[in-house]
């Protein structure tokens, strides 16, 4: 399996554990679009891969090179259908997963701060109260 550009080691070993082949992957260089006035509607420098068995589509049209474009949108691609075939097992899963947890313990954290001031702040307005039965 050879992809027609120099892929690093990493994504070419994700690339094999997903059986994901070079003849499998449709390549079109199209203009782009947004930002960057008239050369950016006049040049090919966007890409956009399809992965044809999943359907999957990316578009990359971050760089000014095609080259460097064309990089990106493999890599995209390959981490997109890793995404879709392993789910939760995918790295990029595990990261957002992680990430959540963490909000979720900072989120407790900070109401049981919010808790306990609202218990220091009853105090304080309960020992303002007026004694009753004295005149």
């Amino acid at each position: 399996m050879s992809f027609p550009l120099d892929l690093s080691p990493f994504l070419i070993e994700k690339a094999a554990k997903l059986s994901i082949k070079d003849a499998d992957i449709t390549e079109q260089f199209i203009t782009g679009g947004g930002k960057g006035g008239q050369k950016i509607n006049k040049t090919s420098s966007c890409v956009l891969l399809k992965h044809v068995p999943t359907g999957i589509m990316v578009r990359c049209q971050k760089h000014r090179e095609q080259s460097k474009n064309r990089l990106s949108a493999y890599k995209l691609l390959i981490l997109k259908i890793e995404q879709q075939v392993l789910g939760k097992k995918s790295d990029i899963e595990k990261k957002i997963f992680k990430i959540r947890k963490q909000k979720q313990r900072r989120t407790r954290r900070s109401k049981e701060k919010m808790l306990h001031d609202k218990a220091v702040r009853s105090e304080v307005k309960e020992q303002r109260a007026p004694v009753k039965g004295e005149d």
